[in-house]
């Protein structure tokens, strides 16, 4: 096994866990494993990588979640997010979008095992840093546990030790990606079952996980969850992680100190050209399930667009939310 704690991680979100997200959740939490949207191999090797791949050092630790099927190129890839010094590059086997069927890679490739192999082993031939894979439990009519049983069987013989395991399927053809998140039915059970049948692999649980209770729960079979939308939905959920699993004693920032702190960070990227609807935007939950919670997302969503505003639009925000 490779040396990042893997207990608690934050699933990689196209168009969400971008660097200003993760640089919000490490204000939070300092252990949570934090993931970049998924990147594809063609992206990387022929687009803008400083900003595809660009983040602040404060991130780690961090994983690269990288899209493809060309074992050659995701090798050559992969070599550049080690270099860009990433902690981990995740192969994604899960997404279910057409756009990314059409591209052959995603969710598409359960249907490849050998393929998903190759890919994997091609990027650890690669790279020194750990290379790991995100699937569902099955495509289309898989049923039961033997399906997922079987694609693993064949693709732990890249040598990849860990799992990272959506525990719904994905319909290929008639559902959206989003109906494809919360449609086919979760089945934990499919996950923990993989990890009893191979004991010496990481297995981590992702999907529908949104509370502390369920957490513990699952943490008591597998080795660890993966939390996604409720991530970003209420990022100070993970106010409780560092102490509550990581054995941290310092306490977690307060929301408003959160706010405050991220308001610096704000005021250095709007000096970089930043526009302030992509630093607001993961900012929304923040005051999420707290008392005037409603006023924060409020004050920021009708403010943004305004041009008298800048970063000091959180602290309006805060002042708003404690009038009476």
């Amino acid at each position: 096994m490779d040396a990042i704690d893997r207990r608690i991680c934050i699933a990689p979100m196209i168009r969400y866990t971008d660097k200003h997200y993760r640089y919000l959740m490490r204000l939070i939490t300092k252990h949570t494993v934090l993931y970049t949207e998924m990147i594809t191999e063609a992206a990387i090797l022929h687009g803008d990588c400083e900003r595809l791949l660009g983040y602040n050092d404060v991130e780690h630790p961090i994983a690269c979640q990288i899209a493809g099927s060309h074992p050659q190129n995701l090798a050559k890839a992969a070599k550049v997010i080690e270099d860009k010094g990433y902690d981990e590059i995740n192969l994604n086997v899960g997404c279910p979008s057409d756009r990314v069927q059409a591209g052959k890679f995603g969710v598409c490739l359960m249907a490849e095992p050998e393929l998903v192999a190759d890919c994997l082993a091609a990027m650890r031939d690669a790279v020194k840093i750990p290379v790991t894979i995100k699937t569902r439990i099955g495509i289309d009519h898989d049923e039961g546990y033997e399906p997922l049983h079987r694609f693993v069987d064949i693709v732990v013989r890249s040598g990849v030790q860990t799992f990272i395991i959506h525990a719904r399927k994905a319909w290929l053809k008639g559902l959206s990606p989003k109906e494809n998140r919360t449609i086919p039915p979760l089945h934990y059970e499919h996950v923990i079952r993989l990890k009893q049948s191979f004991p010496e692999l990481e297995v981590i649980i992702n999907g529908g996980i949104k509370d502390h209770v369920l957490i513990k729960t699952l943490l008591g079979s597998v080795d660890g969850v993966m939390i996604g939308r409720e991530a970003y939905a209420n990022p100070y959920l993970f106010a409780d992680v560092d102490t509550a699993y990581f054995g941290e004693t310092r306490m977690a920032l307060s929301r408003f100190e959160v706010a405050r702190e991220y308001m610096t960070y704000a005021e250095k990227e709007l000096q970089k050209g930043t526009s302030l609807s992509l630093l607001v935007k993961p900012m929304l939950g923040l005051f999420q399930h707290a008392p005037r919670g409603k006023r924060w997302r409020r004050f920021l969503s009708e403010h943004t667009p305004k041009k008298r505003f800048g970063a000091d639009v959180f602290e309006q925000a805060l002042d708003y939310m404690e009038q009476t």
